[in-house]
C-alpha cells in the first residue's frame, strides 16, 4: 500500500494513457462506420496495457516503431488527439500532413519513428536506430512493436543476430494477440516464440500484456539494462484485440467464438483491471475516475470535430516529402 501511494501520480498518469487510447479507438471506429474516414484502420482496444506499459518507461529521447495496429503506441509515446485524428482523415494539419493516414502515423517530436503497414516491416528500422545510438554514443534504447504474424518474416532473425553480436540497446515486443489476422498463433508458429529470440542468446521474457502493472515493471528493468549495454532483450507480451483484424472484419465467428471474446472483455480487461486495483488501494475513488473518463471523451469529441473541420493539404503538395533535396 506505501508503493502504491507513493507512485499515485504514475499509476494515474498510465490509466489515463489507457483510457486516452481506448476513446481514440472507439471514435476512430465511429469515423469508419458513418464513411468519414477513407480506407481501413485496425483496432488496438484491448492491448492498451502493452503499449501504455512499454512507453511509459521511456523518455521522448527512446525511440519507438510501430505496426499496422499502431495508434496504441502512437497515443502513448506523447502523440494528441487533435493531430491523430486530423491525420486519420486526411487533414493537412495531421503529423504526416494527412499523407500517412492510419497506418502510417510518425511523431519525432516525441521519439515515434513510425507505423508501418509491411508485417514486420520495422524491425531493420528499430534495430538500424538502435545501432545508431551505439556509434554515437547515445542512451537512448528503441522499441520494436511488433505482432505474433510477424515472428514468420525472415526480417527478424536477420536483424535479432546483428542486435545479438553488436549487443544493440533494443527491445523486440511482440504483442502476441492470438491470431494472425484470421488464423490462431499456434497455427502458424512452431514452437516457442520466446524460444526463437533465445537461439540468438536474447533473453527473453514472457509477461501477461493485460497487466499494466506487470508489463512496466519488467518495460522499466530492461530498458535500464539495455542503457547499461546489456541489450537486446525480448519480450512476450500476451493480449487480445477486441474487434476483428481490421474494423471492416465484423463476422468473426467462423474463426473466433463470441464467448471468447465476452471472456477476455469482461475478465482480462486491462482498464478494467486496473481501475479496480486504483480503487482498491485507494489511489483513485470511483467517481475521480469516472470524471477523469469523461473529460478524456470531451477531448476526443473536441479534436474530432477539429479534424472534421480542418483543410485538407493543398493540391501543390501532392509531391513534397517523396524525394529529398
Amino acid at each position: 500500500m506505501t508503493d502504491a501511494r507513493t507512485n499515485s501520480a504514475e499509476y494515474l498518469r498510465m490509466y489515463r494513457q489507457m483510457v486516452r487510447i481506448r476513446t481514440f479507438e472507439d471514435n476512430a471506429n465511429q469515423l469508419y462506420l458513418s464513411a468519414k474516414m477513407p480506407g481501413l484502420t485496425h483496432m488496438y482496444s484491448g492491448e492498451e496495457a502493452v503499449a501504455v506499459g512499454l512507453c511509459e518507461a521511456l523518455t521522448d529521447d527512446d525511440r519507438i516503431t510501430s505496426t499496422h495496429r499502431g495508434h496504441g503506441h502512437c497515443v502513448a509515446k506523447g502523440a494528441e488527439f487533435r493531430e491523430m485524428f486530423c491525420e486519420l482523415l486526411g487533414k493537412a494539419e495531421g503529423y504526416c500532413r494527412g499523407k500517412g493516414g492510419s497506418m502510417h502515423i510518425a511523431d519525432q517530436s516525441h521519439g515515434n519513428l513510425g507505423a508501418n503497414a509491411i508485417v514486420g516491416g520495422s524491425m531493420g528500422i528499430a534495430t538500424g536506430s538502435a545501432l545508431r545510438a551505439k556509434l554515437m554514443g547515445s542512451d537512448d534504447v528503441t522499441v520494436c512493436f511488433f505482432g505474433d504474424g510477424a515472428t514468420a518474416q525472415g526480417l527478424w532473425y536477420e536483424v535479432m543476430n546483428m542486435a545479438a553480436l553488436w549487443r544493440l540497446p533494443v527491445i523486440y515486443a511482440c504483442e502476441n494477440n492470438g491470431y494472425s489476422e484470421y488464423t490462431k498463433t499456434e497455427e502458424i508458429a512452431a514452437g516457442s516464440i520466446t524460444a526463437r529470440a533465445e537461439a540468438f542468446g536474447i533473453e527473453a521474457h514472457r509477461v501477461d500484456g493485460q497487466d499494466v502493472l506487470a508489463v512496466n515493471a519488467l518495460a522499466r528493468d530492461l530498458v535500464a539494462r539495455a542503457r547499461r549495454g546489456e541489450g537486446p532483450f525480448f519480450v512476450e507480451l500476451e493480449t487480445y484485440r477486441y474487434h476483428g483484424h481490421h474494423v471492416g472484419d465484423i463476422n468473426r465467428e467462423y474463426y473466433r467464438s463470441k464467448e471468447e471474446e465476452r471472456d477476455w472483455k469482461e475478465n482480462r480487461d486491462p482498464i478494467l483491471r486496473f481501475r479496480g486495483w486504483l480503487v482498491s488501494e485507494g489511489i483513485a475513488t470511483e467517481d475521480e475516475i469516472e470524471a477523469m473518463g469523461a473529460e478524456i471523451a470531451e477531448d476526443a469529441a473536441a479534436a474530432v470535430a477539429y479534424a472534421e473541420a480542418a483543410a485538407y493539404p493543398p493540391a501543390h503538395e501532392v509531391d513534397m516529402h517523396v524525394f529529398a533535396d
